[in-house]
């Protein structure tokens, strides 16, 4: 016969199971959510790093059904240290069918000066690594493909570099042909860096990006160049900020090519 203290205590026992059953039904759980937690954050980081790799920044189709809907007056330009008012003019958007033939002189020294709404900033060219690269860059400069084109994207936070060279604006804009890849091998991307933005391997076209700030990216984006001039107006550009105050995006500064000019010494 179970006495009252054995009932008490195998009621006890029997309690305590279940709580024991309940905490590793709850540790299960929250391995599994941190799990999930995990792959949600992997998904962000590969969709950052692809966000930057193509160059472009996704648009939302209801959104832009908004705006036709709604027309809304241009947001005002956030004045930044350094900045004035663009040039007048329009991108003029030529296209090619293939890449320029190859005339750059690998032995020659190529620089390039980029008039910005906020100041200068001047490149040196690295022929001898990236003859296509250079190339490409001169040739666009002497057919005035970047003249009055908006730099677009600014990073601020992870990478630091303003990007540049899409007469669309949007990020998805390029010259109508594409080429290949060069001076990938040991690839880093220190502040004073120019190199190419892609949409992957061999997607090269006419959009640039400038470090302003020591970045850490794998070795994909050409490097073709060094700023030898201007990082401050980069610097003053960043420090203007991104529109939304987010760390990806539109920079506060109407930063425009006025002119880029590319020159043989």
């Amino acid at each position: 016969m179970v006495t009252s203290e054995q009932r008490r205590r195998q009621l006890a026992r029997e309690k305590y199971e279940r709580q024991m059953e309940r905490r590793v039904e709850a540790q299960k759980k929250a391995k599994r959510r941190n799990v999930i937690v995990g792959g949600a954050l992997a998904v962000v980081l590969v969709s950052v790093g692809s966000a930057f790799a193509t160059g472009a920044f996704d648009s939302d189709p209801k959104t832009k059904d908004t705006a036709q809907a709604t027309p809304t007056p241009p947001a005002a330009v956030t004045p930044v240290k350094g900045c004035e008012t663009p040039a007048a003019g329009a991108p003029n958007g030529k296209q090619w069918k293939t890449e320029p033939a190859l005339t750059v002189d690998t032995k020659a020294t190529y620089t390039a000066k980029l008039a910005t709404s906020c100041g200068e900033v001047t490149l040196t060219l690295d022929a001898a690594k990236a003859p296509h690269t250079v190339n490409s860059f001169t040739y666009l400069a002497g057919e005035q493909y970047f003249d009055h084109v908006k730099c677009h994207r600014l990073t601020t936070q992870g990478i630091y570099v303003l990007q540049c060279g899409d007469p669309t604006g949007t990020g998805s804009g390029g010259p109508g042909y594409q080429f290949a890849d060069e001076n990938l091998t040991g690839a880093t991307y220190p502040a004073g860096t120019v190199a190419m933005a892609n949409a992957g391997p061999g997607t090269n076209g006419s959009q640039f990006f400038l470090v302003y700030k020591d970045t850490q990216l794998p070795p994909n984006y050409t490097p073709f160049g060094k700023i030898t001039g201007g990082l401050d107006v980069l610097t003053n550009i960043a420090g203007g900020g991104v529109k939304g105050g987010g760390g990806d995006g539109a920079p506060n500064a109407d930063v425009v090519l006025n002119s880029v000019t590319a020159t043989k010494s």
